[in-house]
C-alpha cells in the first residue's frame, strides 16, 4: 500500500473502512454520518471533501464526498481503492431520468453506465470498455428496494462530461435504453475494475429531463434517505 496521507485525503492508514459509501455532496457525507453512524469520527477535511468513520449496526463503516464530475470522483476513488485499502465503495447521488417510467424520487440502480468521457482512454483498451457495477451488490440493492416499497428500475446510466451540455443527445440516449444521467458511475466502475474491488452506484431521481417534472424541497427532504437506506443495507 502507499504512502497515507495522499494529496486528496488528509487520513492516515487505518481510518478508513474497507467499505465506503460516497456522495457528491460532503455535506450529504455529514448528514449520512449523523444519521446513519455510531461513534463517527472525522477522518478527511482537505478541500472541504468531508470524510467519517464509525459503525452501522455494529460494522464499520466509512462515508465521505466525492465532489462532481469523472475527473473529481476519479482522483477520490482511486486513492481509496490504491492507497487505503478500500474493497467496496457505494455512490448515492442525484441523476435526471431519460425514462417515461422513472419518475423523481425514483431510484435507478447503474448496471452499467455508458459516458461521453475520454477517461477510459488511459487504458488503452483495443476497443470500448463497458464499466459494469458488482452482480452481488446489484442483486441485494433491487431486493431491499423490493422489501422496502421502494420504486425503483436497475439498468444503464450515462456518466456526462458535462452538465450545461450544448447538444445533449438525450434522446439518442434514451433510445437506447439508458434510464438516466449522471456524472461519476462510469470512472467509478472503471477504478473499481482496474483495482479489482467492488462498486455499484444508486441514485434518487432529482429530474425528468424530458418531462421537466422537478422534485420539490419536501421531495428531496423524503426521498433523498431512500437511497441511503439502500447502501448501507449492502454491508
Amino acid at each position: 500500500m502507499a504512502k497515507t496521507p495522499t494529496p486528496h485525503i488528509g487520513a492516515k492508514e487505518g481510518e478508513i473502512a474497507e467499505f465506503v459509501i460516497m456522495a457528491g455532496d460532503p455535506l450529504r457525507a455529514k448528514f449520512m454520518a449523523e444519521k446513519f453512524l455510531e461513534n463517527p469520527v472525522q477522518f478527511n477535511n482537505v478541500r472541504g471533501m468531508l470524510g467519517f468513520t464509525g459503525t452501522h449496526n455494529g460494522k464499520r463503516v466509512s462515508v465521505m464526498g466525492h465532489g462532481m464530475g469523472i475527473p473529481s470522483i476519479g482522483i477520490y476513488t482511486y486513492e481509496l481503492f490504491n492507497f487505503y485499502g478500500v474493497k467496496t465503495i457505494i455512490r448515492v447521488g442525484s441523476a435526471g431520468s431519460i425514462d417515461k417510467d422513472l419518475h423523481v424520487g425514483d431510484l435507478v440502480i447503474a448496471q452499467g453506465a455508458c459516458t461521453d468521457s475520454n477517461y477510459a482512454a488511459q487504458f488503452e483498451m483495443p476497443g470500448t470498455y463497458a464499466p459494469i457495477g458488482d452482480f452481488k451488490l446489484m442483486r441485494t440493492a433491487a431486493e431491499t428496494c423490493e422489501r422496502l416499497g421502494y420504486n425503483y428500475k436497475v439498468g444503464n446510466v450515462m456518466s456526462a462530461d458535462a452538465f450545461y451540455s450544448e447538444n445533449p443527445h438525450n434522446d439518442k440516449w434514451m433510445n437506447m435504453g439508458v434510464l438516466a444521467i449522471e456524472m461519476e458511475a462510469a470512472a467509478l466502475y472503471m477504478n473499481a475494475a482496474r483495482s479489482g474491488n467492488r462498486a455499484l452506484v444508486i441514485c434518487t431521481i432529482s429530474d425528468h429531463l424530458i418531462t421537466g417534472e422537478v422534485t420539490t424541497a419536501e421531495e428531496r427532504q423524503t426521498t433523498f434517505t431512500h437511497m441511503m437506506d439502500v447502501a448501507f443495507s449492502l454491508l
